[in-house]
Order: structure tokens, then sequence, then C-alpha cells
């Protein structure tokens, strides 16, 4: 089963952070085999969340994966998303032809309220990095839609998303995460 995580930040965990990154990435270092996509999130130069798409067992090891992240475990971020997800792309970010470096890379969020929307990969999938649908623990409810994208600013990245059919769309800068 494949789960979106996303860590969102709390104000001035930078230093702690900063701190932990050795143990973050001895952690994910665990899941190596089993993560999709990760990278952390920014406003500027300013970490504001961590992404990890990762396929585990079941919601029981989604949770453990999400709780027991020791930035997490120290305070460092202030709420988790943790969703269901569905890898539309069947590859993984280090298979994206586009590389680790170039361009503006973007996380898109789409929080879904009615009908599902956009359960098909776009026509133009050329920056699309990584591609699905959030779910429900279960994976029967579509609760919107998650992508790590290559796009030349926010507003093309935004869309790629039906946007009437969404309460809410954040787009965040991202990068390719991982020990540099």
């Amino acid at each position: 089963m494949e789960f979106f995580c996303y860590h969102r930040d709390r104000p001035g965990s930078l230093p702690l952070r900063e701190k932990l990154i050795e143990a973050h990435w001895s952690y994910m270092d665990r899941f190596d085999s089993q993560l999709i996509a990760r990278g952390p999130t920014f406003v500027g130069e300013v970490p504001t969340g961590s992404v990890h798409i990762v396929d585990l067992p079941d919601p029981v090891a989604a949770r453990a994966f999400a709780f027991d992240e020791p930035n997490y475990q120290a305070g460092a971020y202030r709420d988790v998303l943790l969703r269901r997800w569905r890898n539309l792309l069947g590859r993984t970010m280090w298979d994206f032809p586009g590389g680790r470096r170039g361009g503006n890379r973007y996380l898109v969020l789409g929080f879904g309220t009615g009908e599902a929307a956009d359960l098909d990969v776009p026509m133009d999938q050329d920056g699309l990095i990584a591609y699905g649908p959030l779910l429900s623990d279960d994976g029967a409810d579509w609760l919107g839609t998650a992508m790590l994208i290559r796009a030349s600013d926010p507003d093309a990245a935004r869309a790629l998303l039906t946007v009437d059919r969404y309460a809410e769309i954040e787009v965040h800068d991202w990068e390719f995460g991982g020990r540099r």
C-alpha cells in the first residue's frame, strides 16, 4: 500500500531540524527500498516541511513511519498529513527522466470535495515526478490529489488540477530529498 506523508514544520524549528538531520536521514535509510519520493518543501531558503511517499504494508505501519520519525518525536513538526495514495505513474522520483536538478519543483496538494477528480494522469506529464490520488485509510474514498512536478511557476503547477473540484489547493516549493 502506498502512503503520502507530509510533515509540516513548526515556525522556528529550523535549528532543531538541523540538529537532527543525521537522525532523520538514518531513519529514512531504513525505508530506502520502500520510498517512492521524498524531499523538503521551502519558502525561500527556509524549510517548511518534509514529504515522503512510501510503500508500506498497512495503515498501522504508515502511522508508525510518520510518528516515529525523529523530527516528529522531537517536536519540529506542527502537524502531519498522512493519506493512502496511488502511484499513477508507476515509478519513483529517481526514475523521473528530468533528473534531480533543474527547473522549479513543486508539491501540489488538492483537497477534494464531492466527486473524485483528476484520477487519470494529465496528458502533459513531462514535468510530473509523482502523481496520484489522496485516499481514505481503506482506499475507498477520494480525498484529493498530490503531485510533485517540475513547472515554470506555481500557477503552471496548480493548473494541472481541475481547480473547481477542490476546496483548497496548496503549492509548495519542493526539491528532491535524501543524503547529499
